[in-house]
């Protein structure tokens, strides 16, 4: 589906989930920018660790490379309740939805054709959960996602020769709340 989209905004929630993206996506001269829209990492020294590994591989593979608004207390409203949740939990559709649902709006002010992610990448992610508040942001905004494979194929190798290769800082949890 990609192959059919003009221009593309790819939602990354960190360096090493969306370096294999971005580097095959950059190969194959596709029309893209990346987006860092994360309000649930915190505290702000992640997000900020994260965000600059980001631009980084941005920069390697000349990408144009886009932040949003830190948003925290917002996403702390909307998931009130939902602390305690599970990985893959109801915590992670509504993280899913809002994130999508914002960078949907942000594509369309900006003439971007298209949205997709790489927060299905991680093995602790449930790739159907974030398509399912992809599809429903989508609705909802009137925007196109289009899905973009970031787990077979040869992308989990090669997303770990780059972490090597580009010494990438590699978080231990999501962002909302460590891993014990």
């Amino acid at each position: 589906m990609v192959d059919e989209i003009e221009k593309i905004l790819l939602l990354s929630c960190c360096a090493p989930c969306s370096c294999a993206v971005i580097k095959t996506l950059a190969e194959q001269k596709k029309d893209f920018a990346v987006v860092f829209y994360n309000p649930n990492i915190c505290p702000y020294a992640e997000y900020e660790k994260r965000r600059d590994e980001n631009k980084r591989v941005c920069e390697q593979y000349g990408v144009e490379f886009i932040e949003l608004e830190y948003d925290n207390e917002r996403w702390c409203e909307l998931t009130k309740g939902l602390e305690n949740e599970p990985e893959r939990g109801k915590r992670c559709s509504i993280c899913f939805y809002m994130r999508l649902k914002r960078v949907m709006q942000y594509a369309e002010e900006h003439r971007f054709t298209a949205v997709s992610s790489v927060l299905g990448v991680s093995r602790y992610k449930n790739l159907e959960q974030v398509n399912e508040a992809a599809y429903k942001a989508a609705k909802d905004t009137g925007f196109i996602y289009t899905e973009i494979e970031g787990r077979k194929n040869g992308m989990q190798d090669l997303r770990q020769e780059l972490i090597k290769e580009l010494n990438l800082y590699n978080q231990n949890y999501c962002g909302c709340k460590p891993r014990n």
